[in-house]
């Protein structure tokens, strides 16, 4: 038993993966019936929803209070480059949009200022994870003068933390076979494939997004044919996050391949967790195509200067998107009220989110996680000489 785990685990992730979703297709078109086997999907997911919070908080804290002042480090870049990928992405999701009048920005601004005060329990239980971040950047700050034995144990609590992660993460290949069998028996292939038009067009942007628009915001900075670091933060990252379903638990995936690219630790070790809750540019794609597509349905007319108020407003909405499966769906409904779409009507275009949630949020979860080690490490080579730019 011990040689079979020690092969198991030695095995390729991504492979164990694609077979727990083999088979968790298999089981769910033959024994529909037999519901506790997705139990092992709702564990998974409740599991990354526990530990994720929990992760953000501890990663964030102990840079921040490890960080010794004087050292350089290029955090304004990667901030400049997370907010641009944002809205850049939201704007390639509305593009082909006419004009309509603007409402609802001010409700928006305002649940995001209370999320930033929110009790740091209350942000914890309810994976607010702005409010997360804001006490991790406080707290941080504020034990950057702590004694060395306090930032030592700050950074065993994270490194536990983050190994309970991985532990999680080895069990995605149940996890999956568990979620993949519930779509499967309970919604069935054929109502699945009745919702292709939509998931079509999310993960089509989400595709163009990657392969054409991640890559020529890295040339404008690098100078260089940016796709084998493309290729590179896709596979290595992107990849486990389209199966894992969660931008905070892939954390410790993106800090491995940082450290690969020879990056500077002072650099990843805070805008890795960050990217985590404000690089969602995935999360931007779904809130603009789903609320447009809620619009369009009721015949609402939508207008070019309203499509660019959308794509700020979907920026802003994916900056406090949770970090765990299907975070970005519950920010349709900010979304729609900038059409006057009723909170009723909204909630329903989220039920049709969910049904092509299988697909569409595991696109979206790549996306963001991926560009987390793109944008950093694009923000760091392009101040390198351009001769050492290259991985």
């Amino acid at each position: 038993m011990k040689n079979l785990l020690k092969k198991w685990n030695e095995s390729s992730l991504v492979l164990r993966i694609l077979g727990g979703l083999i088979i968790g297709v298999v089981l769910g078109l033959a024994v529909p019936q037999a519901a506790p086997i997705g139990l092992l999907g709702d564990l998974f997911v409740g599991a990354l929803k526990a530990v994720a919070p929990l992760l953000v908080l501890f990663l964030v804290m102990t840079a921040l209070a490890r960080h010794r002042e004087g050292q350089k480090t290029n955090m304004s870049r990667v901030i400049l480059l997370y907010l641009l990928g944002t809205f850049i992405d939201g704007c390639v999701a509305v593009i082909t949009s006419f004009l309509f009048p603007v409402t609802g920005i001010g409700e928006v601004l305002n649940t995001l200022l209370m999320n930033l005060v929110s009790n740091p329990v209350d942000a914890l239980v309810n994976a607010n994870y702005i409010g997360i971040l804001a006490w991790a950047v406080l707290l941080g700050i504020a034990l950057r003068k702590a004694g060395d034995g306090t930032k030592r144990a700050l950074g065993e609590l994270a490194d536990a933390v983050s190994q309970v992660v991985r532990w999680i993460i080895g069990c995605a290949p149940f996890g999956v076979l568990g979620l993949v069998f519930n779509s499967i028996s309970q919604l069935g292939i054929d109502s699945l494939a009745s919702y292709g038009q939509l998931l079509l067009l999310l993960v089509g942007t989400m595709v163009f997004v990657a392969l054409v628009v991640n890559p020529l915001i890295a040339f404008i900075f690098l100078h260089r044919n940016p796709y084998p670091l493309v290729f590179k933060c896709l596979w290595r990252s992107g990849l486990t996050a389209f199966f894992t379903r969660s931008s905070a638990a892939n954390i410790p995936v993106n800090l491995k391949l940082c450290e690969e690219l020879g990056l500077n630790e002072d650099t990843y070790a805070v805008s890795i967790p960050l990217g985590s809750t404000i690089n969602m540019g995935g999360a931007s794609i779904t809130i603009s195509i789903l609320s447009l597509a809620a619009a369009h349905t009721l015949g609402i007319s939508v207008d070019f200067p309203t499509a660019v108020v959308l794509c700020v407003l979907s920026a802003i909405s994916a900056c406090g998107a949770s970090g765990v499966a299907g975070g970005s769906l519950l920010l349709v409904p900010l979304a729609c009220s900038l059409f006057g779409i009723s909170n009723d009507v909204s909630m329903q275009v989220v039920g049709v989110g969910f049904i092509v949630g299988v697909i569409q949020d595991s696109c979206e979860t790549a996306i963001n996680s991926s560009t987390d080690v793109l944008y950093t490490a694009v923000a760091e080579l392009s101040q390198r000489p351009r001769a050492q730019r290259k991985v």
